[in-house]
């Protein structure tokens, strides 16, 4: 773990007590200070108290008046919208700071002694709606094959205060959602990725401005010497118009494009007609041809792929060293997974696509599918797909989200499941060669799952039987 300096004997607040919050609190408590949990589970207490921490109620006046320095939030608790929780607006009465892990890895850096490192640790931080995991894992992935020491966590696997003593001359691949980013006090990429935006997490935010606010946040506040901007979309170029001239470098912000060159950029990464191609002061200098990758799949992939190859370029990789790891990147669970093939058909795992913009992706990389959807439905639904669904052979619709995509797809065929066993049984039945049958729900899982992995391991359990091959694991549906 990351020791937390500068709270020594201090009693801190650690609200949340999740995969992060509990790498939170043992950080802290490694750095000499007094971790005080809460968790509005009662499970999650019971598991931070058989680890010896002390817990009590952070939103009740008697913990305060006995004094902590620090409130440290998980991401998954809002702290302003839609409405501020108990113990934050606690700390605001009594004028404690409130942080949460990313910010306080961050402290950790700066207050850490190098003088012995040949060459510091650089952060590399990603953020955007959609294909921060992949884009994360896969900058992870080219320094690995690179012979660049990494560690890949925030969003995707550790929390970022699990994460083992800094080593020489290696990189953090920090994968940030805009709750992350909000809440940091402190900021300090080398390289900050800038994908897309889209609707989402709206009611966290007070709209689409302030979910916008708060992924910016990282670049403003953070001043990365680099900065990786997908240009396709107005925040995008709104963004980095606000960033030029306030990188550490001349040629400090890379434009990313699927739909056009960026002659104005001095240095670009763009994909067009599925090669990708590097260009600086307006030469190309690399190229690739992304169409044979079968784990970077679909325009939305190619984005990542540039992304990637963008902030790796930054770090100073060389381009056949970032192609030939492009080559051996073995995806993501529950991001357009392949998780079985029979008789032509293909069945795919797309639970991680939680809103309509990344169900789009999936229908975008396959011409035919025996779609299943559904769930906990996001604002807005399925009706911005109406142009796919002529894509869609059959819908098979489960969960809360059943009867309102039902009325969203009109004519086009499409049957109200219920539940996930009973869509993949009846898609894999009625699915023809060439066809996919895909999971990319648009929509949250906690109707019927614990999370989109959940949802998306049952489905994988669920088509690996419909297609005659062995589970991979215990059927955890």
């Amino acid at each position: 773990m990351i020791p937390v300096p500068g709270y020594e004997d201090a009693r801190v607040g650690v609200l949340g007590l999740g995969r992060s919050g509990l790498a939170a609190a043992r950080a802290l408590a490694a750095g000499g200070a007094v971790p005080v949990c809460w968790d509005d589970g009662e499970a999650a207490r019971a598991a931070a108290e058989a680890e010896g921490f002390a817990i009590a109620d952070l939103s009740r006046d008697r913990v305060w008046e006995e004094g902590l320095a620090l409130l440290c939030v998980s991401p998954g608790i809002p702290a302003l919208y839609p409405a501020p929780h108990k113990a934050v607006e606690q700390a605001w009465a009594h004028g404690v700071p409130v942080d949460n892990d990313v910010g306080l890895l961050f402290r950790a850096l700066g207050e850490a002694d190098f003088d012995d490192f040949d060459a510091p640790p650089r952060v590399v931080c990603i953020t955007g709606s959609n294909g921060k995991s992949t884009t994360t894992a896969l900058i992870g992935h080219i320094l690995e094959a690179a012979g660049t020491p990494a560690q890949v966590g925030g969003n995707i696997g550790l929390g970022v205060l699990g994460f083992e003593p800094f080593h020489d001359g290696e990189v953090l691949v920090l994968e940030l959602s805009s709750y992350q980013i909000e809440l940091a006090r402190t900021l300090a990429p080398d390289v900050a990725v800038f994908l897309n935006l889209s609707d989402d997490h709206l009611d966290r935010h007070g709209g689409r401005g302030g979910y916008f606010a708060a992924k910016a946040r990282l670049f403003e506040a953070g001043a990365p010497e680099r900065a990786v901007i997908g240009l396709d979309e107005p925040e995008g170029r709104f963004l980095a118009d606000r960033m030029r001239g306030r990188t550490g470098e001349e040629d400090g912000i890379v434009g990313l494009s699927l739909t056009r060159k960026l002659p104005g950029e001095a240095w670009a990464v763009t994909a067009r007609k599925g090669f990708l191609a590097e260009t600086r002061r307006g030469k190309q200098v690399a190229s690739v041809d992304l169409r044979e990758l079968a784990t970077l799949k679909g325009a939305h992939n190619h984005q990542n792929a540039c992304a990637a190859w963008a902030a790796c370029r930054a770090l100073g990789l060389a381009p056949r060293a970032i192609e030939a790891a492009l080559k051996t990147f073995p995806g993501l669970p529950h991001r357009l997974e392949l998780v079985a093939e029979k008789d032509g058909v293909s069945f795919v795992n797309d639970s991680k696509a939680t809103n309509a913009d990344a169900a789009e992706k999936a229908l975008l990389a396959w011409p035919r599918v025996r779609w299943i959807a559904g769930g906990v439905p996001k604002a807005g639904g399925i009706a911005p797909l109406a142009p796919l669904f002529d894509r869609v052979a059959c819908a098979y619709l489960i969960g809360e989200a059943a009867e309102a995509f039902a009325q969203t797809l009109g004519e086009t065929p499409h049957v109200i499941c219920g539940d996930l066993e009973t869509a993949v049984a009846r898609a894999a039945a009625e699915a023809q060669p060439g066809e996919a049958v895909l999971l990319s729900p648009a929509c949250a899982s906690f109707d019927q799952f614990k999370s989109f992995e959940h949802r998306g391991d049952a489905f994988r359990a669920l088509a690996r039987r419909a297609a005659g091959l062995p589970d991979l694991q215990e059927d955890p549906a």
